[in-house]
């Protein structure tokens, strides 16, 4: 039986033979998906593909653009939302 922090859906699990002959499982984590512009679903630029945990340990101009609504709209769905806002 693996050990606990391998019992996840986060860890790819690969058999692999070893020289001896003796076949193990390596454990690798799976990579993060990438991020999505909550509006319309477009891929997102300039937000890394890490995890939550390895996200925050990233300086603060590194996690995010540096506009508003960065990380979670895509530049053309915001220039819409600021278009809207200026209508009203």
């Amino acid at each position: 039986m693996p050990a606990p922090r391998y019992r996840t859906r986060l860890i790819k699990k690969r058999k692999m033979k070893l020289p001896g002959g003796r076949t193990t499982t390596h454990y690798k984590k799976k990579k993060v998906r990438k991020s999505k512009c909550a509006n319309c679903g477009k891929l997102l630029s300039g937000v890394p593909r890490l995890s939550a945990a390895e996200i925050r340990k990233l300086p603060k101009t590194q996690r995010r653009p540096e506009r508003p609504y960065g990380g979670h709209l895509c530049p053309q769905c915001l220039q819409e939302l600021t278009k809207q806002a200026a209508r009203i």
